[in-house]
């Protein structure tokens, strides 16, 4: 008899186990921000709205200022590992930091989305929406693909720095613009040469007569207008004393 009492509080202890887990498997995130749980448009108007409330803190690049890095290892830091809602909650609580929690839920919603596609996580059929948020993992950031060079892009190119008759100065047998992102370390890679030409504005500030011939990585602001292409200029970084 004693057997069988004891076998019959073993098993009630191991079903009340089993009961309280069960809650607290429930509540682990069955979705990641991988799932594609916003829509571009969406994203498109939270960089509008990014841009307003949020940039002269974090930047527009989300590089950090005032405020921390809303990209790369530190916003992993803070998040990854964590849940989407922590995310949310903390930017319609605290932010904008003049004005915390003063923006439409739309508006910290299309932020959000922003932010998941700027850390490269996907688009997806549907825009995101507070019950949405709702167990969804956080994952590391991922590297956002570079759109394709076009007017505007940020490039990276590699080529002879040369002086015109007119005074200017231009980037002569250059190869094709490769686009980059700001915070790219300038690239270690071999140059890239070619049968281009890029015009550079305002090679002046980075004192042009001591590197005039020289071979040159520019990075900066590609601006094409008919004719011709220029440069607007970011970086400069002196390749070899000769351009062969």
């Amino acid at each position: 008899m004693r057997l069988i009492f004891a076998a019959a509080a073993l098993l009630v202890v191991t079903l009340t186990c089993t009961a309280a887990q069960v809650p607290i498997w429930a509540q682990q995130p069955t979705r990641s921000v991988a799932d594609g749980l916003y829509t571009d448009v969406q994203a498109t108007r939270g960089a509008s709205s990014y841009e307003a409330a949020c940039a002269r803190c974090h930047r527009s690049d989300l590089g950090g200022a005032d405020g921390p890095a809303l990209k790369e290892d530190r916003f992993n830091r803070m998040f990854a590992g964590k849940t989407l809602q922590a995310l949310y909650e903390r930017i319609s609580t605290t932010m904008p930091r003049a004005a915390p929690a003063s923006l439409p839920e739309g508006i910290y919603l299309d932020i959000l989305a922003h932010l998941l596609r700027e850390n490269g996580f996907p688009a997806g059929a549907n825009e995101l929406s507070a019950e949405a948020i709702d167990g969804v993992a956080m994952l590391p950031t991922r590297p956002r693909p570079l759109p394709p060079v076009g007017d505007f892009s940020f490039v990276e190119v590699s080529g002879c720095l040369a002086q015109r008759n007119d005074g200017g100065w231009t980037l002569q047998s250059a190869g094709d613009p490769i686009a980059v992102t700001a915070s790219q370390p300038l690239e270690s890679a071999a140059p890239r040469r070619g049968g281009q030409v890029f015009e550079l504005i305002d090679a002046l500030a980075y004192a042009p007569e001591r590197h005039r011939g020289h071979l040159l990585r520019v990075r900066g602001t590609l601006v094409r207008v008919p004719g011709h292409q220029r440069l607007a200029i970011s970086a400069f970084q002196p390749l070899a004393a000769a351009c062969r």
